[in-house]
């Protein structure tokens, strides 16, 4: 057999080794147990002292249509669910993040909404606890200048809320 066809032979041996490597790895970034099929969400209740009205009503419908976008669990009653997944708000904080001016004229040109849940997902089938963890995010408005500062104020605490219900549903699918 000449060189050529050695090299040959050699190169589709390779790469069917590689092919069928390749084929056999796959990566499921689910960690959902398979018994669990249905996630409940009761009202998560706000403890943060913040006098924000409807926070917890907000969250709790901004996390089911998380949960019914991703689809790995089919969001259901409480009471007939395999899962549960409970909710405090624990803090909503309002504080400058960045300070503008000069020696004598200073104001606080952007301000920053941190928020902080509180979350426990239930294996209602099994009895345990799946996930007990706080998450944390944050979006900035602006305070300065001619700016509606309660609008702003507003669509920071909505992008936060945002940004925490996908930690959420990314926290109980991947178990991250």
């Amino acid at each position: 057999m000449d060189s050529n066809k050695k090299l040959f032979l050699i190169m589709i041996f390779i790469s069917m080794l590689f092919n069928l490597t390749a084929c056999s790895y796959s990566f499921n970034g689910a960690s959902v147990p398979p018994h669990i099929k249905t996630i409940g969400i009761p009202l998560l209740q706000d403890k943060s002292g913040s006098g924000e009205f409807d926070l917890g009503n907000n969250l709790t419908t901004l996390l089911t249509q998380k949960f019914i976008d991703d689809n790995t669990l089919r969001v259901s009653d409480r009471l007939k669910s395999d899962s549960i997944l409970e909710g405090t708000i624990v803090s909503l904080t309002d504080a400058a993040a960045v300070v503008s001016g000069g020696q004598t004229n200073t104001a606080v040109a952007t301000r920053r909404i941190t928020i902080t849940i509180h979350v426990v997902y239930k294996d209602m089938v099994k009895k345990q606890t799946l996930l007990e963890n706080n998450f944390t995010n944050y979006s900035d408005y602006s305070s300065s200048g001619s700016v509606d500062i309660t609008a702003g104020r507003k669509a920071a605490i909505s992008k936060a809320l945002t940004l925490i219900s996908e930690d959420i549903v990314l926290g109980v699918v991947s178990n991250w």
